[in-house]
């Protein structure tokens, strides 16, 4: 039985952690099926962008610690870190809809997303430690989201925030009643289907790639991107569209 719901229609992928009994605990097998999940994401030229939210009361509480100490037997399958590194080469946009408690592994999944909208009813936090163990996303992403003291006071003590505070943290873009989540996160996504495909995936990758980069090389990087997207049957179509007074018509082209 899957243990997650990927669908395509109408340019967006929907990807549904779906273990809800478990609050969406990631086991090994949900890693396997996110990363076949955001792989078909990242090349299907149908999906132009993707909402990742859970089933039930959760987004996902973390690694299924059930699993911890087991032995793994098969272990080709995908790590939290393949996923994580997939999520971050992706130039689509990814849109998080965080529907109650998010955590840990979980935490990191959204915050590889790059529009976070929470439910008032959302909670977050990184409490590994609590359980004798250390974080991955919480030192890798975590603490280059927000302040370092705020990130590390999260990571030493284990204490979870709700969705207001991770909002003025800037850990969420917009926090919302429960019952319009899936409504809000519908919005954002049919206000970025309006525009060009290709532009939004190179204003994408120029400003994810040039967090790591001095200012000179930041600029070169976002005129080499300007050039490739403007050589585009989309550039020309918003053109001349603007010429004509008319909605643009793009086809990620």
């Amino acid at each position: 039985m899957s243990v997650v719901e990927y669908s395509v229609k109408d340019r967006i992928a929907s990807i549904v952690l779906n273990r809800p009994d478990k609050l969406n605990a990631i086991n090994a097998q949900m890693r396997d099926e996110l990363f076949r999940a955001f792989h078909d994401f990242e090349g299907n030229p149908d999906a132009w962008l993707a909402v990742i939210t859970g089933a039930g009361d959760a987004f996902s509480v973390g690694h299924d610690l059930q699993e911890m100490g087991v032995p793994a037997g098969d272990s080709s399958g995908a790590s939290i870190e393949d996923l994580y590194v997939l999520q971050s080469r992706i130039w689509k946009p990814v849109l998080a809809a965080i529907n109650g408690y998010c955590l840990a592994q979980g935490g990191g999944i959204a915050l590889a997303s790059d529009i976070r909208i929470a439910s008032e009813s959302a909670r977050f936090g990184w409490p590994q430690a609590r359980r004798g163990i250390s974080s991955i996303s919480g030192p890798a992403m975590l603490a280059s989201r927000i302040p370092l003291n705020h990130a590390l006071e999260f990571l030493f003590t284990g204490d979870l925030i709700d969705a207001q505070a991770a909002y003025r943290l800037n850990l969420v873009n917009k926090v919302v009643p429960h019952d319009r989540l899936m409504a809000v996160v519908d919005e954002y996504a049919q206000k970025i289907l309006q525009n060009a495909p290709l532009a939004i995936r190179g204003i994408k990758e120029a400003a994810v790639k040039g967090q790591a980069l001095p200012l000179a090389q930041r600029v070169a990087l976002g005129s080499e991107v300007f050039r490739r997207v403007q050589d585009t049957a989309d550039a020309r179509e918003g053109l001349q569209a603007f010429r004509e007074k008319r909605p643009p018509v793009f086809k990620g082209q």
